[in-house]
């Protein structure tokens, strides 16, 4: 008989050996360990699996799917020590078969402005400064959300002109490069975050009103409530603005001007992926699949190239 709590800590230490974070999925697979000793169940099974993945039953579809994934990847690792072990198989929930991965928002110009202008208008100067500061950097940097969060005051080298991202997805660092602008931007909110706090409570970059570390939690109901105020709207079921979606705008502005410029940027692709943190240059192709502007590109260039005599 496999002890399924004490293989379920094994299996999250495995994965984090590897480099996995498991913020979502740790606190999900001990739920649906706790669920399965409360059946008596001593394996995993379908439809144990199904049962718990969708609840509640009024849940969207998306949320049943995520639920059943971490049971999956949990039963794939448990079948080789417990022969008894069934895994959930992809089409067991058939209508989120394939999947619903939400589609990038790709914010224009316009959009960011009026989600930065909004940010400064909230009537605290510190949580403005705060949001249009983050905001802002997101945008031209293209960090991760959870990356910037994380920073650290140390963390921005002002005679380098670099962020140093620490121990990220998958445990990789690097540097980040800043422009002139977004430095000045910087310093300006450090020093309106010093008056208010001269003492660090923490050694955060950026802070909230208590002086503590800005949390995703607290940084995502400000950015709904700027979505609403600036009149973003949702463009589909699955295309609404969402902070990580600045990622993507940076990286299809990155590749857009480098078409511009007349540049080959396969050679270049690397490059990018290491900007971004990428492991290799497949994630980042990913960001720029659903760019209708790079088709254009493309095929704008293929088009001159087929124009040009043998």
């Amino acid at each position: 008989m496999t002890d399924l709590r004490t293989t379920a800590e094994q299996y999250l230490a495995t994965r984090r050996a590897v480099g996995f974070k498991l913020t979502h999925v740790e606190p999900l697979l001990l739920d649906f360990v706790r669920f399965a000793h409360s059946r008596n169940a001593t394996h995993v099974t379908c439809d144990l699996a199904l049962q718990w993945a969708t609840a509640p039953r009024d849940a969207t579809a998306g949320w049943w799917k995520g639920r059943l994934c971490v049971v999956r990847c949990f039963a794939r690792y448990l079948s080789a020590v417990d022969p008894a072990t069934e895994v959930p198989p992809t089409g067991l929930l058939p209508r989120v078969a394939g999947g619903n991965r939400a589609q990038p928002y790709l914010y224009s110009d316009a959009e960011v402005a009026a989600l930065l202008t909004a940010a400064r208008s909230i009537r605290s100067a510190l949580t403005a400064a705060t949001c249009s500061t983050l905001i802002g950097l997101l945008a031209c940097t293209g960090t991760r959300v959870g990356e910037a969060l994380r920073l650290d005051r140390d963390d921005l080298d002002r005679v380098r002109g670099v962020l140093i991202v620490r121990d990220s997805k998958f445990d990789r660092s690097r540097e980040v490069p800043l422009h002139e602008t977004t430095l000045a931007a910087l310093d300006r909110y450090g020093r309106l975050r010093d008056t208010y706090y001269p003492t660090p409570q923490s050694p955060s970059l950026f802070i909230s009103r208590t002086g503590a570390r800005l949390s995703y939690s607290t940084m995502n109901g400000h950015f709904a409530r700027l979505v609403r105020k600036a009149g973003l709207v949702l463009r589909t079921d699955h295309c609404r603005p969402r902070m990580q979606d600045l990622r993507h705008r940076f990286a299809c502005l990155t590749v857009q001007q480098w078409y511009r410029d007349g540049v080959d940027f396969q050679p270049r692709l690397p490059l990018l992926s290491t900007y971004l943190g990428h492991v290799n240059p497949v994630s980042t192709y990913w960001y720029l699949s659903a760019q209708p502007d790079l088709l254009d590109a493309a095929a704008a260039r293929l088009e001159s190239s087929l124009r040009e005599p043998a």
